[in-house]
């Protein structure tokens, strides 16, 4: 098994090694599969690969792209929707065309057959080459949320009290009301996984992961069984902390 852990001194020195760490995969593949979290902690991740493409065009053109998770009966263009978030950061300024992006409708007439059609296009296109994570404060990945079982594939999702109070809801015009997620098999079938992780407010859920204890009750535990996967954190959500294998 193939684990490790990055400390970079802030979040800028965190999200210039994830951007690197993409453009290495790219050069690699150049049709790469990037299954991009929303969120704060990657944002500045995704304006550096804007910048990469600014510079180097070239290998930008067979990049694809699929959403991890969106909330669910929002619209679209919604300000707080993470299809926003994917379009401002990444479609747009990578040029990524309809037929290399992959997402969840945010507003589909059925949720149900909305996660079906994304599970079969994955299926189709995938696996993932590189999946970009955040963890949530109560260990959850994705929108797959603490719970007695977890789901494999995508699915619609309830949302924990935790998960609702995401900063990125702060912009939105109307609350969400479910969450539409790739699922645990989906993104453990990746070939390769970062977990960015970033500030003093995460170091709880981050104590939590570094005990190794794989637990439904805490999804992002279950990264430990992956081949080939990242921690990479920052000293504020690192201090104190036990790092040691």
């Amino acid at each position: 098994m193939k684990s490790s852990i990055d400390v970079g001194n802030d979040h800028e020195d965190l999200s210039r090694k994830a951007a690197n760490r993409i453009v290495d995969a790219l050069a690699r593949k150049p049709d790469l599969l990037l299954c991009a979290a929303g969120g704060s902690t990657p944002l500045r991740t995704y304006q550096l690969l804007a910048e990469h493409k600014t510079l180097k065009p070239d290998p930008f053109r067979s990049f694809r792209l699929v959403k991890l998770d969106e909330w669910g009966g929002i619209a679209m263009d919604d300000p707080g929707s993470c299809e926003n978030q994917m379009q401002t950061l990444l479609i747009a300024p990578l040029g990524i065309a309809k037929d290399r992006y992959i997402g969840f409708k945010s507003d589909p007439a059925n949720p149900e057959a909305e996660c079906e059609r994304v599970h079969k296009r994955l299926a189709l296109e995938g696996p993932i080459d590189l999946c970009v994570l955040g963890l949530g404060m109560n260990g959850h990945v994705a929108m797959n949320e603490p719970a007695v079982f977890l789901k494999p594939c995508s699915h619609v999702a309830r949302l924990a009290e935790a998960t609702l109070a995401h900063p990125m809801l702060s912009k939105t015009k109307s609350p969400p009301t479910y969450g539409l997620s790739l699922g645990m098999a989906e993104i453990l079938e990746s070939r390769e996984i970062l977990l960015l992780v970033n500030g003093a407010k995460k170091r709880e859920p981050l104590r939590r992961l570094l005990r190794r204890e794989i637990t439904t009750e805490f999804p992002a535990s279950f990264l430990w069984l992956h081949p080939n996967w990242t921690l990479l954190c920052d000293r504020d959500a690192t201090e104190g902390l036990n790092l040691d294998p």
